[in-house]
């Protein structure tokens, strides 16, 4: 009850006619260096369904396979990006996805940080996903930790740049340099920790991507393409001595974000987020516990904006808000 309440005050703010995000002042992607595909990753899956060309790498799903590909090395931390560019027009079921995963290394107990852009039907826009996995939550019963977007401008008309920022305090997601995300270390059984490496791959699945699987994959309209250029993969790798210092994604050399990426993430939060697990009434919260924490500061604020908000407020909830701990840096910071 207590996260739908959050999630009607939430949508309750009026929206704004602003369509692009507040400039994050600090552009991540300018200070890591590109490299080629074959410098850094091998194919993985479906050889035949993937090529080089012009600097670009095209992989894509057909009635006989999707492709794949993989890292060389694993990591322990790091910037990971790539600029991608989608198909236009019906990709329902289709997944294009970029992520690191340790999979291989612990299969049924693996840990996963994902960027999956979720295959859509005419007219409506991608959705972009991101997620993350904590020793095995991926594997058997899904506990998932997602947020989804539907991004500020449209990703089949030309490439744009996705990243995750991966150190052992915080993962940050971005979007041409726009944090999107930003989920912080609380705890070790919330975090992932173990070395991982980096995947992109195009494949089928019909049974959940496109509005939890109303539509399929339709192979009338295949090839399904994906192209990704400009790989990015910069950091400490498993091999590294522990002497390594983890990137950041802001000019503080000890990571989070500065003021005005804050701003820039919360923008693209309050306008693009369609949906967050924290917010969903239907999870067992007890299997999150990040989102118990951040539920109540978030509240918190809430009550801080006064009437007419704070008067709609059920009493009892009131109070166990007015009871939690008011750390005002945690405030929306998953």
């Amino acid at each position: 009850m207590a996260f739908l309440l959050l999630a009607i005050l939430i949508f309750m703010v009026p929206s704004s006619n602003a369509s692009w995000p507040p400039s994050p002042g600090y552009w991540p992607s300018s200070k890591f260096g590109s490299m080629s595909f074959y410098k850094g990753f091998r194919n993985l899956w479906g050889p035949q369904h993937q090529r080089e060309e012009q600097n670009a790498l095209t992989i894509w799903l057909d009635r006989t396979s999707g492709s794949g590909f993989k890292s060389v090395k694993p990591f322990r931390s790091g910037y990971f990006g790539a600029s991608i560019k989608l198909q236009p027009g019906y990709t329902a079921g289709v997944i294009t996805a970029f992520y690191l995963s340790n999979n291989e290394a612990h299969p049924g107990f693996h840990d996963e940080v994902d960027i999956e852009f979720l295959g859509t039907t005419f007219g409506r826009p991608y959705t972009l996903q991101t997620n993350v996995y904590i020793r095995g939550s991926g594997d058997g019963k899904i506990i998932g930790r997602e947020m989804k977007f539907h991004l500020w401008f449209d990703p089949t008309q030309a490439f744009h740049h996705y990243a995750i920022m991966w150190s052992p305090k915080e993962i940050i997601f971005l979007v041409d340099d726009v944090p999107i995300r930003r989920y912080p270390r609380k705890s070790a059984a919330t975090f992932p920790l173990r070395p991982m490496w980096l995947y992109g791959s195009i494949w089928d699945a019909s049974s959940w991507a496109t509005e939890d699987g109303k539509y399929k994959a339709d192979y009338k309209y295949q090839p399904f393409v994906a192209r990704y250029t400009n790989f990015k993969a910069s950091g400490c790798t498993a091999y590294a001595p522990a002497r390594c210092h983890p990137v950041s994604a802001s000019p503080y050399r000890s990571g989070g974000l500065t003021r005005q990426q804050y701003r820039a993430m919360r923008w693209v939060q309050r306008y693009h987020m369609v949906y967050n697990y924290c917010m969903d009434s239907k999870r067992d919260h007890r299997l999150t516990p990040e989102c118990w924490e951040s539920f109540s500061f978030t509240l918190w604020g809430c009550l801080e904006m006064g009437p007419p908000l704070y008067s709609n407020i059920d009493a009892s909830v009131r109070s166990w808000a007015s009871n939690a701990p008011k750390d005002r840096s945690k405030v929306g910071t998953l």
